[in-house]
């Protein structure tokens, strides 16, 4: 694991963090459908809907850190549990309060999940650019 004080390349990581941010674009909504955007958040029955969204994204991770760095291939795991957790949370939060898109609180919601995610990507660049 890479020190604060490990040098990276800029490049590498500007490169790195661009596919992590598309692949945040494809997986939470070009290649969501319905059932994984709506049962996530259910009360019920979840788990399978939240497992397959976040495999996208554990998957897209994979394709990212293979070709980098094949050794941090279980960044793919890393990026599953942590997006498992925050969308899991929005969750569970959005059944609580039910704001509705007219609330200014349910886009602060979506704008805490998607920072969240990109603070992710941020991380998981960085690792793969020093590695």
């Amino acid at each position: 694991m890479p020190s604060f004080d490990t040098p990276v390349s800029v490049g590498a990581f500007a490169l790195l963090f661009l596919a992590f941010a598309v692949k945040q674009l494809g997986a939470d909504f070009l290649l969501q459908t319905t059932w994984m955007a709506r049962g996530k958040d259910r009360a019920s029955a979840w788990i399978l809907p939240l497992c397959a969204h976040t495999g996208l994204h554990g998957l897209g991770t994979l394709l990212i850190a293979l070709p980098v760095k094949p050794a941090l291939w279980w960044l793919a795991l890393v990026d599953f549990a942590v997006h498992t957790v925050i969308d899991r949370g929005k969750g569970l939060i959005g059944r609580r309060t039910h704001f509705p898109p007219t609330d200014t609180r349910f886009w602060w919601l979506i704008g805490i999940d998607q920072f969240l995610h990109q603070v992710t990507h941020i991380g998981l660049a960085a690792v793969l650019a020093a590695g």
